[in-house]
Formats: C-alpha cells, sequence, structure tokens
C-alpha cells in the first residue's frame, strides 16, 4: 500500500482525542527482533528489469534499510522458475521483482503467472495517483485497483476440443473480494467498485459480483457500487477521480489498471505488488512495457519511479514504515522538482541521474 493510504490505525493517532501535540512523536514499540534485517529474494528480470532493480539496491544501501538482497537470475524464455528461487520468497516470504518477458503464443506459459500459482499470490494491487509537478490530463485521481491474480484466464485452463475450437475456464473467487473491502476498511477508503462484464457473463461474472455483493454487506462504512467493465473503461478516462477501490477479476483488472496508470502519469510512476496469505511479490505496478525496449536497455534510460514506489510498499509491508516514508518523499520531490526526469515523463534523464537524485534528495 502506498503512503497516499495511510493505515486506518495510523489517522487514528493523529486524531486531536489522542492529545498529540505537532511537536511530539508517537512512540512504537516494535517485537524483539522486529528490527533486524530482513532477506528479500531479487530478481532482476529481463529488459529493462536489471537497471531498474539496481537502482533500488543503490537507494537502499544509501538509506541503510534493514534488509538484503538474495539475487536470482531468472528470464521470461525459461521453461518455469527455478525451484531454488520458489524455496528462496518462501523462505524469505518477500521478493522484489523486474519484469519478466512473456513469450507470445506457441504453448510456453508466462513466468510471471507461474510465480503467482505457485505462491498463491491471488490478489493484485496497483496504486495509480497524480504526483505533485507531473502534469497530467486529470488532476485528483488517486485509484486502487484490486484484482483477482490467480484465477479465470490467467489460470491458464484451456484447451482444444476439436480442431479450430478452444475452450478456456473462467473461475471467480470471493477472496478477491474480501480483500478488496479489507483494504478498503484498514485504510479509510470510501468506496468499493466491482468491475464485471456480467450482462453477458451472466454465470461466471454473475458469481462474482454476488460474492462482491455478499461481502459488501458485512462493511456498512464502505459504499459498494458496481460498472460493466465497458463502461468503466470510458468513465476512467473522461472522469476517473470517481474512483477509490476497484475490485475485478483477473483480465479485466489488468485492462483497467493499465489504462488508469496511463491517466495518472504514466506506467513508469505505478508502484504495485502481488500478495497472498503468505508471501508477496513487489514490482511495476502496470504491465505495460514493464521489460522496455532495447533502447531503453542501450541508453540506459529506463524509468526507475514504479520500482523504487513499489519497493517503499515492500517496507512497510516489512514493517519499516520511516524508511518507506524518507523513499517516497525524495521520490516526490526529485518529481516534483523536474530537473531529472526520464523520456517517458518528458525529460532526458538516465536511470542513474534519477537515482542520485533520489539520493540526494532523501533526509
Amino acid at each position: 500500500m502506498s503512503r497516499r493510504s495511510i493505515p486506518l490505525l495510523r489517522q487514528l493517532w493523529t486524531l486531536p482525542s489522542f492529545n498529540l501535540t505537532p511537536t511530539r512523536s508517537v512512540t512504537y514499540m516494535p517485537r524483539p527482533g522486529d528490527g533486524a534485517p530482513r532477506a528479500v529474494t531479487l530478481i532482476p528480470g529481463d529488459g529493462i528489469g536489471p537497471l531498474v532493480t539496481g537502482a533500488v539496491e543503490q537507494v537502499m544501501e544509501a538509506m541503510h534499510a534493514p534488509l538484503y538482497f538474495e539475487r536470482y537470475e531468472v528470464h521470461g524464455d525459461m521453461e518455469r522458475v527455478p525451484e531454488k528461487v520458489i524455496q528462496s520468497i518462501k523462505k524469505n516470504k518477500v521478493c522484489l521483482k523486474g519484469g519478466l518477458a512473456t513469450p507470445m503464443g506457441g504453448g510456453v506459459s508466462s513466468l510471471n503467472v507461474q510465480l503467482r500459482r505457485e505462491l498463491d499470490l491471488y490478489a493484485s494491487l496497483v496504486n495509480c495517483f497524480n504526483l505533485p509537478g507531473l502534469p497530467t490530463r486529470h488532476q485528483d485521481v488517486d485509484i486502487v485497483v484490486i484484482r483477482e491474480n490467480t484465477e479465470g484466464e490467467y489460470s491458464g485452463l484451456e484447451h482444444e476440443v476439436v480442431p479450430g475450437v478452444v475452450e478456456s475456464l473462467k473461475f471467480c473467487s470471493e477472496r478477491i473480494a474480501k480483500y478488496a473491502f479489507e483494504y478498503a476498511y484498514l485504510n479509510n477508503r470510501k468506496k468499493v467498485t466491482a468491475v464485471h462484464k456480467a450482462n453477458i457473463m451472466k454465470l461466471a461474472d454473475g458469481l462474482f459480483l454476488e460474492s462482491c455483493r455478499e461481502v459488501s454487506t458485512k462493511y456498512p462504512g464502505i459504499k459498494y457500487n458496481e460498472i460493466i467493465v465497458d463502461n468503466c473503461c470510458m468513465q476512467l478516462v473522461s472522469k476517473p477521480e470517481q474512483f477509490d477501490v476497484m475490485v475485478t477479476p483477473n483480465l479485466y483488472g489488468n485492462l483497467v489498471a493499465n489504462t488508469a496508470a496511463g491517466i495518472a502519469g504514466g506506467t513508469g510512476v505505478m508502484p504495485g505488488g502481488n500478495v497472498g496469505a503468505d508471501h508477496a511479490v513487489f514490482e511495476q505496478g502496470a504491465s505495460a512495457g514493464n521489460v522496455g525496449n532495447e533502447n531503453l536497455v542501450e541508453q540506459k534510460k529506463a524509468n526507475p519511479v514504479a520500482l523504487l514506489l513499489s519497493s517503499a510498499m515492500m517496507l512497510r509491508h516489512l514493517q519499516f514504515p520511516s524508511f518507506a516514508d524518507r523513499l517516497e518523499t525524495a521520490v516526490e520531490r526529485v518529481i516534483s522538482d523536474g530537473k531529472y526526469r526520464t523520456k517517458d515523463l518528458g525529460g532526458t534523464s538516465t536511470t542513474q541521474e534519477v537515482v542520485d537524485a533520489v539520493i540526494a534528495a532523501l533526509d
């Protein structure tokens, strides 16, 4: 979750009834061992992946963040994620990952999907919001897209019935609805919108809506509404500020998250992660072009902001919120200043120049 989505408890601490003055800090008493450096599995990935994960490593070292990385080489053309990598993530419970190239067709499975299924990372979260100083067509955008990550089209359960006829299986899961409402409640969000196509997929998407409606009754303080995915895309590009938390089946969520990211400033600045009951993998939030192109790699001008903000989400997940705050504040300062920006944000800076600026902006 981003710094813009402050947990409800943290907000309660700042209420006047607690008699806290601005000059007095809130004392946090960690459990013994909570402050010990944590191991994090690192997968640099393909394309721009090594550039942007390298940026995170530099910033973490400059901050003296209480973590260290266990690096593993994984590439999208592999048949599957090596077992030693899976075991490392299961042991550490947290992973930071660059993009992995996904082969088109040919029966080759996406390693991104394999990883999510193997670790049961059923919830994908992308936070799309305006960054101060970054001009966009719309203002006041702060959307969290939560999509089911392992079922439906992403389960990969499809087969050819007869030559030329392919059958794909689609599921819906109640747990993604529960996660979305729990997220909204803990982050003091006001509304959850379910995105669907139940007017056509009456059984599958109908079941998804039934789950969302049932869960919504347990959160009376959160407004709930529904929108067909066609209308959702139109509303996103015309009036995105109306959305708060959006919960979707996986395929719709992928489209909605990338659209929202483009509206709020581009995929290069949107953080995200994938989480399950036991493990979490943090990566660039919106997937469009997540491995970049050869020119970006050769010129070393990939935008590291999305993964830096994702790593701040990771720090907060690891219960190191002060480090997350420092990192997010430094990134926002660099973006707001406008001197060091990569090409996708209207600048000419290299990845390293942005990293150096972020390090210089750390408190």
